[in-house]
């Protein structure tokens, strides 16, 4: 593979993970952390102009500085996902769905939830 083909899938890639992440603000059950971490690595194999942008975020920034400086993750990030991800079960477990499935998905997110209260918190 060619550098610039590297490049380009790289930058592709970062910018569908940025969608995804600002997608992600307004759709509950969608992550926005996770997504914007991924463009940032992505940016850093492609684009350091993206990657210095996504630094220089105001809500972007504190994220990407914060998982590179030791994996820490905010109380208020991990606040604001166990919400979300309760409201998704909620809804889940509301509406019609297979139970399956709405088993699945709820040990699915406890999972992750049980991983993100685990990492530390950074120091202020």
């Amino acid at each position: 593979m060619t550098r610039h083909l590297y490049r380009a899938l790289m930058l592709t890639a970062a910018l569908l993970c940025l969608a995804l992440g600002v997608i992600g603000i307004f759709v509950p059950g969608l992550p926005t952390t996770v997504f914007i971490l991924l463009a940032a690595w992505f940016a850093s194999q492609s684009s350091p102009r993206l990657l210095a942008w996504l630094e220089a975020h105001h809500l972007f920034g504190s994220m990407i500085r914060n998982w590179r400086d030791g994996g820490t993750v905010s109380r208020r990030a991990k606040w604001s996902a166990t919400v979300m991800m309760a409201a998704c079960a909620a809804v889940m477990f509301l509406f019609p769905h297979p139970l399956w499935a709405a088993v699945a998905a709820t040990l699915t997110m406890a999972g992750v939830l049980v991983w993100l209260w685990r990492r530390p918190e950074p120091v202020v």
